[in-house]
């Protein structure tokens, strides 16, 4: 299991004493069970939200881009290749009176 990021500590400890806090204050719960179990329960919470933080993703390598292989090309001539010239059809010329 990997080490947990500073992130997730701190997100989890947070969430431990504030819950904690608020589950006493909105209880105003006095026995010791009652203290026991809000304990427990946020203690479950602040490790379920340090186990949803996200973890950093590792760097991507980055991917060549795929290109197709064009016919060679006669020197010096330029050629551009665009989505309607390949899709559609020849034109014919009309021819000289």
């Amino acid at each position: 299991m990997p080490r947990p990021t500073a992130a997730q500590l701190a997100y989890g400890s947070c969430t431990v004493i504030l819950s904690t806090l608020a589950m006493l204050l909105l209880s105003k719960t006095s026995s010791g069970l009652g203290i026991v179990t809000i304990t427990l329960s946020a203690l479950v919470l602040g490790l379920l939200v340090a186990l949803t933080v996200p973890l950093p993703k590792p760097a991507r390598t980055r991917a060549m881009p795929v290109v197709p292989l064009l016919k060679e090309r006669a020197p010096g001539r330029r050629e551009t290749a665009s989505v309607a010239a390949a899709t559609s059809k020849p034109v014919r010329e009309p021819a000289n009176p």
